[in-house]
């Protein structure tokens, strides 16, 4: 039976081998998929023991995305440009393939909810990885202009340097972004994990017809309460749907399947 597991610290939350093996199950696939504590020092020796133990694939998580970017053999362009790695697969040559599914998650969760893209303008809230893996993706399905706003300017302009050449992609700190009409606003950073908001103005919201928080939790989180506090009709979006759906794009990348993520969406409301 073909191995896959999901390596991070801490690694004891994580919905992977859940969600995985209900992927499997409705496919009528035979895996086996766990969740793997590996040292902080140590996820390089920990890899190479699973492969070499007939491992096939994994997800990697926090804090092991860089790590894994540099492990890699070969890398997918999306990977390249996303600086990180989330999804490796051991191939046929023996060589691991890098990949990285994130922002294929975040868009597919977005046009599942029927968000429109194409031509939009969208703020963007933080430059660390969850940011910059989105990026490119965002571009590619069709939105004209990112603004990346972080409380270190010079971090977001060095992520709008990166991708100028895909598309429209700006940069500025949080006390002065430009004052456009964002057709939506993603929320990157962690403040909902300790139940903040970014410090940024309401009137950046206001006419936004869509927000999402890639944080996700049981009760309505604390960027998306600001938000439909002030504007009553914007659309709103946790970050479950971008969960299930990077890890769709994983099974595919490993299996050649691409599972239908609606049953596990459903179940997660």
């Amino acid at each position: 039976m073909d191995k896959y597991a999901v390596f991070g610290n801490p690694i004891k939350h994580s919905k992977s081998p859940e969600i995985h093996s209900q992927f499997a199950s409705q496919l009528n696939e035979h895996i086996v998929y766990t969740a793997i504590l590996a040292p902080e020092d140590g996820f390089v020796s920990s890899i190479k023991d699973f492969f070499a133990n007939g491992g096939k694939g994994a997800n990697v998580t926090l804090p092991f995305k860089e790590v894994a970017f540099e492990y890699a053999d070969t890398l997918t362009e999306r990977a390249k440009l996303a600086g990180a790695v989330n999804t490796l697969k051991l191939q046929d040559d023996g060589l691991v393939l890098g990949d990285n599914t994130d922002g294929a998650g975040l868009v597919a969760d977005l046009q599942r909810h029927q968000v429109s893209l194409q031509g939009g303008t969208v703020l963007l809230l933080g430059a660390g990885g969850a940011a910059r893996g989105c990026i490119y993706p965002l571009l590619k399905a069709g939105v004209k202009h990112i603004v990346i706003a972080n409380r270190t300017a010079s971090k977001a302009q060095a992520l709008a340097e990166i991708f100028s050449s895909y598309g429209k992609v700006t940069a500025a700190a949080l006390n002065d972004i430009p004052d456009l009409v964002y057709t939506g606003v993603i929320n990157s950073t962690s403040s909902s994990v300790t139940g903040d908001i970014p410090n940024i103005s309401p009137q950046l919201v206001a006419q936004a017809t869509w927000g999402y928080d890639m944080f996700y939790s049981a009760e309505r989180t604390s960027f998306l309460t600001w938000v439909a506090n002030n504007n009553d009709t914007c659309y709103l979006m946790d970050g479950i749907g971008m969960l299930i759906g990077q890890a769709a794009e994983a099974y595919f990348v490993w299996r050649g399947q691409y599972p239908n993520v609606s049953p596990l969406l459903e179940k997660a409301k």
